[in-house]
């Protein structure tokens, strides 16, 4: 009796050897608040969903609930209100049984404060990877992120989310 195929790639698989007819599972990408890069991040992880920011008004809908089974990235920036928000949008999704693949921390260009690294780590073990996204100037001058040349830390940051989300469960 023959083996299945594999239905998608298995880690470590490079782009040239995926499987014919393989397609990345869609991504859901919420921001914790305005501002931290989710249009961004969905440009450079098609496919992916830009689920806007967190809202603040009383019992918003819940991203997992809305992304429907595909894998969850919440963004935030790396300062320490940032850090306060993604806090409240994890515990947000935690509290409806639901998991945050990645929580991906865009920096601002300027270093981490103290505060916001402690409050990062506290989330480390709640969500399945924390992943720093790097600053990136080249998306100042440009029009569309989607065009802006990686560097190779930035990269490797889209990399890792890409790599974390492909270990969540498959669509129903």
């Amino acid at each position: 009796m023959p083996l299945p195929k594999r239905s998608t790639p298995t880690q470590g698989t490079s782009p040239d050897r995926v499987p014919a007819g393989w397609q990345r599972r869609e991504l859901a990408i919420w921001g914790a608040h305005g501002g931290a890069g989710t249009t961004t991040l969905a440009a450079w992880l098609q496919p992916a969903w830009d689920m806007g920011a967190l809202r603040p008004e009383p019992g918003p809908p819940s991203p997992a609930t809305i992304a429907r089974g595909r894998a969850l990235v919440v963004v935030c920036r790396n300062t320490a209100w940032s850090a306060a928000q993604a806090t409240r949008a994890v515990a947000a999704i935690s509290q409806q049984g639901e998991q945050v693949a990645v929580l991906a921390v865009v920096s601002d260009g300027w270093p981490e404060p103290a505060a916001a690294t402690h409050r990062f780590r506290l989330l480390e073990p709640q969500v399945g990877a924390v992943v720093r996204v790097p600053f990136v100037a080249g998306l100042r001058l440009g029009d569309d992120p989607a065009e802006v040349p990686l560097p190779p830390r930035a990269r490797r940051a889209v990399a890792r989310i890409r790599a974390a989300t492909s270990r969540t469960s498959p669509l129903p």
